[in-house]
């Protein structure tokens, strides 16, 4: 018993050991495994790829116009209204002539045959005379029926034979939407891979930073040291010491605020690929800067062909406002069965009905010619909003590559500085050693290396940044 219980111990002590691989997230990941992870779990491209599943089904469905309508109909009625009960009984062709009143009617003829005494011309003359007292006679059967159950069965197929164009022009402008909705959905996917590269290169920018801040920290560490030294035999001050020391807890601080920022670059990564992210395989490089022509904008990029297929959607809509003007013919046709029990003599009881219909439209207050005028201005007004985007999306691809170029010119400015900054931060750091700097000096250049490396770190990133856009813009890959 014991030993059991000393068992289910071990195990409950291993179980939270053998849940942490399953709490882990994913380690060394790579900026190609990353994108692919974005494509099939990212909730914001999943979102557009719903929507545009419900467009491709709003093309499907305006399709399906073409094919008309089939409708099943079952009704149960009970009535003892006159006219309904007659009409029941005709629909049902029970209808008798007693169902017209005829027994009264019958019932005063033959009165008037005993009346007469079998004389057809006394018989004559009395009808004659009392013929208005007999069509006065309120029929009780017809007035005063039972009440009568009655159930239909009917199918009723309605087609649209011509409808001006209307039905070719929504189909074509739903299919055009379904088409709108797959390059909204590449708009998000490009705009989502934008922003992974870019924490990618975030991250790999802030991992540099935090290696230069230890190697700072070590030389601040070293400095500390030759003070240490220096004090016991006399060359260096207290006050040196105390500079040291607030130097090193403004690096850790520096560093502490870089770590965090490294986590909120993990978590945001996690975020974009709803995946838990430990760590990601990083390069140095600068990202690589694309080829832009004008024939690459016009075919890769997105907003352009949003623009254009706007154009053809308008067109098409224009085409609609225009069938305003043609005329309509439909199609109808109904076939069912009636009888007071449900699907009783079906074929023996059952009628058809079958037409068209033609509708045109000759006047309606000028409505029709507004819009269609307004559908022309409408199409001029998108024309010229493709031309703008054209040029827009142009200047701007031409802007990004000057400022991609001024960081390129930045980054090597700031790499000499850097350079130099380290060059003679040693330089004064021997001079410490020698006596002839003060600490304050030495920090001084150290801050100023400091200085340097943040702008070439803030450098990259602006580069990186304006690259990621450029290929967001053309709607490209990996580069």
């Amino acid at each position: 018993m014991n030993k059991g219980i000393a068992m289910l111990r071990r195990l409950l002590l291993l179980l939270p050991l053998l849940g942490l691989p399953l709490l882990a997230g994913l380690e060394h990941l790579t900026l190609k495994s990353a994108l692919r992870i974005l494509d099939k779990k990212n909730l914001e491209i999943k979102i557009a790829q719903y929507n545009a599943q419900m467009k491709k089904y709003d093309q499907i469905a305006a399709q399906g116009y073409d094919y008309g309508k089939l409708d099943f109909t079952f009704m149960a009625l009970r009535s003892n209204d006159a006219g309904n009960v007659f009409g029941f009984k005709l629909q049902s062709r029970e209808a008798t002539f007693g169902d017209f009143g005829f027994s009264d009617f019958m019932g005063a003829l033959g009165q008037g045959v005993q009346q007469s005494g079998g004389n057809f011309g006394l018989f004559g003359q009395g009808l004659a005379q009392n013929g208005d007292q007999i069509l006065a006679i309120q029929p009780h059967d017809l007035n005063y029926p039972d009440a009568r159950n009655h159930f239909v069965s009917k199918f009723t197929y309605m087609l649209p034979v011509y409808t001006g164009g209307k039905l070719t022009e929504y189909k074509r402008i739903t299919k055009s939407l379904f088409e709108m909705s797959k390059l909204d959905m590449a708009k998000v996917r490009a705009q989502k891979r934008f922003e992974v590269k870019k924490a990618f290169y975030d991250i790999a920018l802030v991992q540099d930073y935090i290696d230069n801040l230890r190697k700072i920290i070590g030389n601040i560490k070293r400095l500390g040291d030759i003070i240490t030294e220096m004090k016991k035999e006399g060359y260096a001050q207290e006050t040196d010491k105390l500079e040291v020391r607030a130097r090193m807890a403004e690096a850790q601080g520096m560093l502490s605020q870089a770590r965090l920022n490294r986590t909120l670059a993990y978590q945001f990564l996690s975020f974009l690929l709803d995946t838990e992210v430990s760590s990601v395989r990083t390069t140095s490089a600068l990202a690589q800067r694309p080829k832009v022509t004008k024939a690459i904008i016009e075919r890769r990029s997105i907003d352009i062909q949003k623009a254009k297929l706007g154009l053809k959607i308008t067109g098409m809509a224009l085409e609609v406002e225009r069938a305003k003007f043609r005329p309509e013919v439909g199609a109808f046709a109904e076939y069912g069965s009636a009888d007071n029990t449900p699907f009783n003599d079906f074929f023996d009881k059952d009628s058809y009905t079958v037409g068209m219909q033609l509708k045109y439209n000759i006047f309606n207050g000028g409505i029709d010619e507004a819009n269609l005028e307004k559908a022309r201005v409408n199409l001029l007004r998108v024309a010229d909003q493709v031309r703008l985007a054209k040029k827009g999306i142009t200047l701007k691809a031409k802007m990004l590559q000057t400022q991609i170029g001024g960081h390129d010119a930045d980054i090597r400015s700031y790499r000499s500085q850097l350079k130099f900054a380290r060059k003679v931060y040693e330089k004064y750091q021997a001079k410490y050693k020698e006596g002839i700097a003060k600490i304050s000096d030495v920090l001084i250049q150290q801050s100023k290396e400091l200085e340097a490396l943040l702008k070439l770190l803030t450098a990259k990133n602006a580069r990186n940044a304006k690259v990621f856009e450029l290929q967001s813009l053309l709607n490209l890959g990996v580069k």
